[in-house]
């Protein structure tokens, strides 16, 4: 119901048909029956079935399933069975990651409370949470879980836990009464409490006000429900898929077209064709995706990071903005004292003493329990010497007077040796209203100190005493004047010390930092300052309440030029994500309540916490951070950019490669040479090299310049920074290797057998040597030469199983092969090494005209 903080009592009960009495029976049905239950509503979820079959629409899978069919009709089985097992395997792996994923719906309901004390015909009676109703009076008290939105009839020194609703570190102080100001956001309703919420304190009756998805929490668990967005990978693995379809087909036709006009049998042409188009495809390339993907997720785990989506690895090496909650993500989400200025000749640690006792602490199992504020003036005073246990024997409390919203004051009496403390604290200016006149020539100073202090984000408490030299009559309100001035106290929810540095690699890695918090303005731009979000004195804060006077038109003209977003709601942080990707940015959001789960969903990747994190975020979350650590967001990022490079990499290797021994078979016939290879020969290539190199570059180690180096644009294709022209010269120079080798042995009369043998080994070996190759997108071969293992393995593996092929018989039967003498092994390794250095030499030149272009 909105706007229901602006309305008064009677206006509330008139709209809601209800009384101090509560509902009856027969009013309670005929609501539900136009409101429905008190729960939020389950997505619907697809089948298993359909799950499973949806991991089959990808085009390169649909390519690939041709190519098994087209390798069935050549009779190449064993490719076709290859190529089955990658399609059936990256289905099984996409099928179990999706299963396991998109509850965070079905999580929102376990944070809402089962049970409720409602009043019903005027009597209080226990049913469901889910049996209450607009209208419905509802008792709380200091552990409830709110089981409905409701507006507050009587409150009782009540405090809430909000921040899993709108990210506010500290419990909220409640009040009764009608709230004048409109537009306000969630945290600022203080005279209402929220589904989902806790009462942390005190005890109060409200009325009921909305429920199930009308609720808060409802609201949020609504903007759950859209699409996730394409990861930057699957964007550009589908371009690249349709490309190469074209590409093939063209092949293809032109292949079968030349041998036609040549006078070949139309068959005879239609299967090279064919045998060309497979030898095209990259067949490895899902394999190497999956194994990449997979392989940093489990280095990821390692370093307390843990993948819930796997395409969403490499989504973080393609990250702009990290747009980050403040609570718990960049802060310890722990309130500390930060500041204390003692009065003049206050002594006895009196101001530490009022802190470790004025408060409504409990407690448990050597845990603090209480009010935020409370815990840390307690875990303060204790760090500085003093023992709870002894000063509550040396100063036991005789009575108190419970903090309320009116007076802003909290009061307790304590008798130590015959004499009476008054220990007072509060909101400034209230505490200094109730000094003795003696001080007045001094409280503008110390209000003066107050001003400072809150404009660097602190929360700021004054305490005041007085000593009684016999006990007061009567304990009252009344007492709370004539006060002595204590001293002044300042808390903060601090920074993580790690985060400062980890923004700082953020920055150098060309990706801003943006904090979204649904906390006071001051306190974000204090924070964001120590972190140097904001590095400058310049306003590029944003309010919630300035944001929804903002048109989507506006937002998007702003939002690249703001860093700090403070008491946001969830649809607002939603927004904002929503209109950073309209900029073509691509956005990591972090969080840990229910608020930031569906800017978490929305994110192009959603970064949860693991320790502090709610189960709702954790679900709508990509990755959920172990340690609840920024600093391994860094680490993440530079993971996925390690993943993307290495993939590039696989597809540079793979597709010049092809085009090698596509040219080499197009060409030869041309200049009057043999056939050079046949179909088994371009399919056992294809299965081999392709094969073990191409999987062992998906574990290549980080270049060095990982992490110096801006994010790629978002919109950038896979065959960006020079890919293009690599490949076509890698490819020539590979099919001129190969053809100048087959002219060599034409010349030497070896027969057309021996020739296709020599073309066969001499295109595997130079491949080999292209995988070492392309490991650094600039620097020399022999600078990384043995930082992967996995790379001279395939190396010597793939080198042993073409020699064996060819010098034992059984094989070299079944691959129609012959032995090689040793001149023409000779003449292959020969050759091989010059194209080698000529692939090298391409590479150097490509780096220092990239250079030149940059100067």
């Amino acid at each position: 119901m909105s706007g229901t903080y602006l309305q008064s009592e009677e206006e509330l009960f008139e709209k809601l048909n209800s009384s101090e009495q509560g509902l009856d029976n027969q009013q309670v049905a005929s609501i539900r029956e136009v409101e429905g239950p008190n729960v939020i509503e389950r997505a619907k979820k697809k089948t298993k079935l359909a799950i499973f079959l949806g991991q089959f629409k990808d085009l390169m899978i649909l390519i690939l399933a041709a190519a098994a069919v087209i390798s069935f009709v050549v009779g190449e089985q064993v490719d076709a069975y290859v190529i089955l097992v990658i399609i059936i395997g990256n289905a099984l792996i996409g099928f179990f990651q999706e299963n396991n994923a998109e509850n965070a719906v079905q999580m929102l309901q376990e944070m809402s409370a089962q049970h409720a004390i409602a009043v019903r015909n005027n009597k209080p009676v226990k049913l469901d949470a889910s049996d209450l109703v607009p209208g419905d009076i509802v008792l709380l008290e200091a552990g409830d879980v709110v089981p409905a939105d409701g507006r507050l009839l009587k409150v009782n020194a009540l405090k809430t836990d909000e921040s899993a609703l709108t990210g506010e570190s500290h419990t909220v102080e409640k009040e009764i009464g009608v709230l004048e100001e409109k537009d306000l956001p969630v945290g600022d309703q203080k005279n209402m409490v929220f589904k989902g919420t806790m009462i942390s304190n005190g005890t109060a009756s409200m009325v009921v006000t909305a429920t199930g998805m009308k609720t808060e929490i409802g609201k949020v668990a609504g903007l759950l429900k859209g699409d996730d967005p394409q990861t930057p990978l699957q964007k550009r693995l589908g371009v690249f898929s349709k490309q190469l379809a074209v590409i093939v087909i063209i092949i293809c036709v032109v292949v079968f077209l030349f041998g036609w006009l040549r006078g070949e049998a139309p068959f005879l042409m239609f299967l090279t064709a064919l045998s060309l188009a497979v030898a095209a495809l990259p067949e490895a390339l899902p394999a190497v995706v999956t194994i990449a993907l997979s392989g940093g997720a489990r280095r990821m785990v390692k370093q307390k990071a843990l993948m819930r989506n796997l395409p969403a690895v490499e989504t973080l090496g393609s990250v702009t903005y990290i747009c980050s909650d403040k609570t718990g993500t960049l802060t310890k989400n722990v309130m500390t004292v930060e500041k204390t200025k003692v009065v003049a000749g206050e002594e006895d640690n009196l101001l530490e003493h009022a802190m470790l006792l004025n408060n409504e602490v409990q407690v448990s199992d050597d845990e603090l329990m209480g009010d935020s504020t409370e815990t840390a003036m307690v875990q303060y005073a204790i760090a500085e010497g003093l023992s709870l246990e002894k000063a509550q024997k040396e100063f036991p409390q005789v009575d108190k007077v419970p903090f309320d919203s009116e007076r802003m004051r909290m009061s307790t009496l304590h008798e130590r040796e015959g004499k009476w403390f008054l220990f007072t604290k509060g909101a400034p200016a209230r505490i200094v209203e109730a000094l003795s006149d003696k001080y007045k020539d001094e409280t503008e100073a110390w209000l003066g100190i107050n001003r400072q202090w809150a404009a660097e984000g602190l929360r700021v408490l004054f305490f005041a005493y007085k000593i009684f030299d016999k006990k007061p009559e009567k304990f009252s309100v009344d007492m709370e004047i004539e006060l002595d001035f204590l001293g002044m106290v300042a808390m903060i929810d601090p920074p993580r010390e790690e985060v400062i540095d980890a923004i700082q690699e953020c920055q150098t890695a060309g990706i801003h930092s943006v904090m979204i918090t649904g906390d006071q303005v001051l306190t974000a731009k204090a924070i964001a300052h120590r972190l140097n979000i904001s590095q400058d004195d310049s306003d590029n804060s944003l309010t919630g309440v300035a944001l929804s006077k903002l048109s989507e038109h506006e937002l998007n003209e702003h939002v690249s030029s703001v860093s700090v977003y403070a008491r946001v709601s969830p649809e607002q942080k939603l927004n904002i994500v929503k209109a950073l990707q309209k900029q073509g940015e691509f956005v990591a959001m972090t969080g840990d309540g229910v608020n930031d789960a569906p800017s978490l969903k929305q994110a192009n990747i959603g970064v949860a916490m693991g320790i502090t994190g709610t189960e709702v975020s954790k679900e709508a979350a990509d990755m959920i951070l172990l340690d609840d650590d920024f600093a391994t967001i860094v680490k993440a990022i530079k993971e996925g950019r390690r993943i993307y490079a290495n993939i590039k990499k696989f597809v540079l290797y793979v597709l010049s490669c092809n085009l090698g021994e596509i040219l080499t078979i197009f060409f030869a016939p041309l200049i009057g040479l043999a056939t050079p290879l046949l179909p088994i020969h371009i399919l056992w290539i294809n299965l081999v090299t392709d094969g073990l190199p191409g999987l062992a570059l998906a574990s290549e180690p980080a270049e060095k310049d990982t992490m110096k180096i801006p994010p790629r644009p978002p919109k950038e294709n896979l065959f960006a920074g020079g890919m293009v022209p690599k490949i076509i010269a890698t490819g020539v120079i590979m099919a001129f290797a190969a053809i100048f080798l087959q002219s060599w042995a034409a010349n030497q009369n070896y027969d057309e057998n021996t020739q296709q043998t020599m073309v066969f080994t001499l295109l595997c070996f130079i491949q080999l040597g292209n995988s070492f190759s392309v490991r650094s997108r600039n620097y020399p071969i022999y600078t990384a030469l043995f930082s992967n293992a996995k790379m001279w393995f395939a190396l010597l593996f793939t080198i042993a199983l073409q020699l064996a092929i060819i010098y034992v018989p059984v094989f070299g039967g079944i691959l129609k092969v012959s032995p090689l003498d040793w001149r023409s092994m000779s003449m292959i390794t020969l050759i091989t090494a010059g194209g080698i250095v000529a692939i090298e030499l391409v590479k150097l030149l490509m780096r220092k005209k990239t250079e030149n272009g940059a100067s």
